[in-house]
């Protein structure tokens, strides 16, 4: 079968499943996009690995690519293999230099894992016509490509645009000090938005 590869498009919280998140990928050459709802901590463990964030402690997805690298282990890809009553299955395609392993995951830990080991993520083309929805040309052009860090926690913005930058880089710390990654995502953009202005 053909693969179709994706790329992460969005992450925003679920409009139908409260305490959940809804992972947007992308098809690179095309115009359908693949929705997945995933839970708080995998959407959190994405979101730290696209913003380079460092945490103060490995998550468990950091403590896998460590484990798997002490090992000579590669994570070469990720495939979502197959869509079944709402359920996407992934597997990573795994090599150690002498031989091939596939191992099956969630299909959010599996994307976890991609942004961690740099890898494409890829499906076939019968899950993109079941699940995928087509975004017209205007809808691609006006869309936000990068995380929806605005919709991944619940303050507002404007406690912090009452504060000093030295407090907000107080705060930032404090809140890697806690691990409330979701946070410290939002200090610090607001911080890259004051840089730019």
């Amino acid at each position: 079968m053909k693969k179709v590869k994706l790329e992460i498009v969005g992450l925003s919280y679920s409009q139908t499943q409260t305490g959940a998140y809804a992972l947007v990928l992308g098809e690179t050459k095309g115009k359908r996009r693949l929705p997945i709802i995933i839970g708080g901590f995998e959407a959190q463990a994405i979101a730290i690995e696209l913003e380079k964030m460092t945490p103060s402690r490995p998550l468990t997805h950091d403590l896998f690519k460590s484990f798997a690298e002490g090992f000579n282990i590669d994570v070469k890809e990720v495939i979502i293999y197959n869509l079944v009553e709402g359920i996407f299955f992934a597997k990573l395609i795994t090599h150690n230099g002498d031989k091939e392993v596939e191992i099956d995951a969630r299909t959010s830990d599996a994307i976890a894992l991609a942004v961690r080991f740099n890898c494409p993520i890829n499906t076939y083309e019968f899950i993109l016509s079941q699940a995928g929805i087509l975004l017209d040309d205007d809808a691609i052009s006006g869309a936000d490509t990068t995380i929806e860090k605005e919709d991944l926690v619940e303050v507002e913005e404007s406690d912090y645009l009452k504060k000093s930058t030295e407090e907000l880089k107080q705060m930032l710390d404090s809140a890697l000090a806690d691990e409330d990654y979701e946070k410290a995502s939002r200090i610090r953009d607001e911080l890259n938005n004051r840089k730019k202005s």
